[in-house]
């Protein structure tokens, strides 16, 4: 695992960061697909990062605390645990493949010591405790050293055991599986307010689990046509409210977003509220509907708004303004020509992920070339950035990035069509309350981190 410190954000003052290789490619160059990550999440505090790849992995990285001695080691995250968390399956009912790959990483909030996660890849939800051991018992009176039963005939005494200290072990176990409840692939799961139940959503459906059963789940959406001929949209993902348990929002592929509150009723398939924004009928092409389709969904901190991101925008949405977006904000509108192309090669159907910072006054989300997009609120600036090792050097300040679409260029613009659509930013998490952020790029992940003295 290599580490280099890099660089500094212009829109944040981030100055510098960790780029961690969460594994090694090949001799060609070439990045094997299981190593290719697939989901980032912090925890509830921050001090945890944890990451999927393809190949069902799991690698939890820790934040070390500061160190007076060496202050540029303030937030530098190492990682802490590894584990496999999903096997590749074969469904032999449907003759089905059933990938490793891990879709989604959701944390619990912390109750004790332990830290609890849940993990997903297709079709199976696994929740698993992260736990410390710094101490070993001695001296059992029913057991050797070694741990085998003693003869009871050679026992002629009775000691009390004692805890002896030994290195700090982190240990990894599964404390619950929840399987057969899906028939489609689940893209989404979420940790309800109330930290008894979560959801899990596919293409159809969305289950609602409490975290203590696992033998049954309750079906609170389904959208599957009684005819799937008659079928025109897609769950893309769900989340609950931060703070209201009842309310939860899943999108949908036509671009639209339904906001449900399960007081309604234990089916919500008759929504609160439609968010929807009216489509311009002079901007209707053949790609319309694929380019609306909403690829993530996430509540503000506050509660009061929604992010969304649908392949050429992000938009910020009121919860009391159903009509049309409050804000919407061009990601990569220089693509809008390249539309045809990008269907040829699939991009079109990539599903980038978007994030609030803290105090939900910046958002940031993923585009191509290993680019991503950070758009302030208030003041409307917005900056494209580069997370790539070239341009990483330690403790240098990041330079924004220009795309130009043609006429006169500047020294360090990039061409629209000299892009590379195999280095995306896909996955990308935000710190709970810091200026901190996680960007994957393929098969590395990079940690910037705001300026400090």
């Amino acid at each position: 695992m290599e580490c280099e410190p890099v660089t500094r954000l212009p829109l944040l003052g981030v100055n510098k960061a960790t780029l961690r290789l969460n594994s090694s490619s090949t001799s060609t160059g070439l990045v094997e697909q299981s190593d290719i990550i697939s989901t980032v999440e912090f925890n509830h505090t921050g001090e945890l990062l944890a990451t999927g790849d393809k190949g069902g992995r799991v690698v939890i990285f820790q934040r070390e605390p500061e160190c007076k001695t060496e202050p540029y080691s303030q937030g530098e995250y190492n990682v802490y645990s590894t584990f496999q968390s999903h096997e590749p399956e074969f469904d032999y009912l449907k003759s089905l493949e059933i990938e490793e790959k891990i879709n989604k990483i959701r944390w619990l909030p912390q109750q004790n010591a332990a830290h609890f996660l849940l993990s997903t890849n297709d079709k199976t939800i696994k929740l698993w405790k992260v736990s410390e051991r710094d101490k070993r018992p001695e001296g059992y009176n029913l057991k050797d050293e070694e741990g085998r039963i003693k003869d009871l005939s050679t026992v002629t005494s009775l000691q009390v055991p004692v805890l002896k200290p030994m290195d700090l072990m982190v240990e990894v176990s599964p404390r619950r599986v929840f399987a057969n409840a899906h028939t489609y692939h689940v893209n989404s799961i979420s940790v309800n307010s109330d930290h008894e139940t979560y959801m899990s959503a596919d293409d159809l459906r969305i289950n609602l689990w409490h975290l203590g059963i696992t033998d049954r789940s309750f079906n609170i959406v389904d959208i599957k046509p009684v005819n799937m001929e008659d079928l025109t949209e897609v769950i893309t993902a769900a989340e609950f409210h931060p703070h209201h348990c009842n309310l939860l929002v899943y999108s949908s592929s036509k671009g639209t977003l339904r906001l449900c509150d399960m007081r309604e009723a234990a089916l919500c398939d008759k929504h609160s509220k439609l968010f929807e924004e009216p489509e311009d009928p002079s901007n209707r092409s053949f790609f319309s509907e694929i380019i609306s389709s909403v690829s993530d969904v996430k509540f503000s901190h506050s509660g009061r708004y929604l992010l969304t991101r649908d392949y050429l925008t992000a938009k910020v949405w009121d919860l009391n303004m159903e009509n049309k977006p409050l804000e919407i904000y061009q990601v990569h509108d220089y693509l809008r020509s390249k539309l045809c192309s990008l269907y040829e090669n699939d991009c079109i159907f990539d599903k980038f992920e978007c994030a609030w910072n803290g105090s939900d006054s910046v958002i940031m989300t993923g585009a191509y070339n290993n680019f991503f997009r950070m758009f302030d609120r208030n003041t409307k600036r917005d900056v494209t950035l580069e997370a790539s090792r070239e341009s990483s050097k330690p403790r240098a300040v990041l330079k924004p990035r220009r795309v130009c679409q043609g006429g006169k260029r500047r020294k360090d613009d990039i061409s629209v069509d000299s892009l590379d659509f195999t280095k995306k930013i896909l996955h990308t998490a935000w710190h709970p309350t810091e200026n901190i952020i996680a960007i994957a790029a393929t098969n590395n992940l990079y940690i910037f981190q705001d300026k400090f003295n």
